[in-house]
């Protein structure tokens, strides 16, 4: 996979990516991350790329000419899955979004900042818009990292456990279980015996069950229209 990312602040970007999981999956071949310098793709003499709204608004807004000349210039080199554009009202990025991002060939991830970019774009480029929660911060780096580290860690073969994706929280539709590691028995405070016990089965069964209830009291909503039903309809 390869992620073009289109920002004022390739640097802030650059060290994200250089450590842990998302440093070994470039190392691995398995994705290719390459930033673009707005500033880099402006024809005014100082690399601008923001002006003042029409209308009189306050803020100032990304300008329609270098973003196009950015995402022209990438699509002519290759097929894009999607152009995204970081926005606080795009849709919701959840898990199951990035399972889908996590099977395309070729994305480009457009950071939001100022008051947003020139709504040109947004018609006529864009082909994706997310958020990563209801609330504005002050650029899209940030959202355009948390959306490529959900979205990388799925590829195969960047975990080394690849089970551990499958068994991440939301992957079916439930929070993740507790889990524990050694020590068996801590302050006083034990391990489950059921978790040393070695039979699979149960193991299994109550970390199922486990995760219905942890799900019903943090993220009801999650259960709404995803296990539950098919839980009472098989019973």
């Amino acid at each position: 996979m390869r992620i073009d990312i289109l920002t004022l602040f390739p640097q802030m970007m650059n060290m994200f990516f250089e450590e842990s999981i998302l440093k070994r999956a470039q190392k691995k071949g398995l994705v290719e991350i390459v930033f673009h310098n707005l500033h880099d793709y402006s024809t005014t003499r100082y690399g601008s790329v923001d002006d003042y709204p029409y209308g009189g608004a306050a803020g100032m807004v990304m300008c329609v000419e270098p973003l196009a000349n950015c995402i022209e210039q990438l699509q002519q080199e290759r097929h894009y899955d999607e152009v995204i554009y970081t926005a606080p009202d795009g849709e919701m990025f959840d898990q199951h979004m990035a399972n889908t991002l996590s099977t395309s060939t070729n994305l480009i991830v457009l950071c939001g900042h100022y008051k947003g970019v020139d709504e040109r774009i947004r018609e006529h480029f864009i082909t994706k818009e997310i958020s990563i929660g209801d609330y504005v911060l002050t650029g899209g780096e940030l959202a355009a990292a948390v959306i490529c580290d959900a979205v990388i860690r799925l590829i195969p073969g960047v975990l080394g456990d690849e089970q551990s994706a499958l068994d991440d929280s939301f992957q079916d539709g439930l929070v993740a279980p507790p889990e524990y590691t050694r020590p068996p028995e801590y302050r006083g405070w034990r391990v489950p015996d059921i978790l040393l016990s070695g039979n699979h089965a149960k193991i299994e069964a109550w970390r199922m069950e486990q995760a219905i209830e942890r799900t019903k009291e943090r993220r009801p909503e999650l259960l709404s229209d995803t296990y539950l039903p098919q839980k009472n309809k098989d019973n």
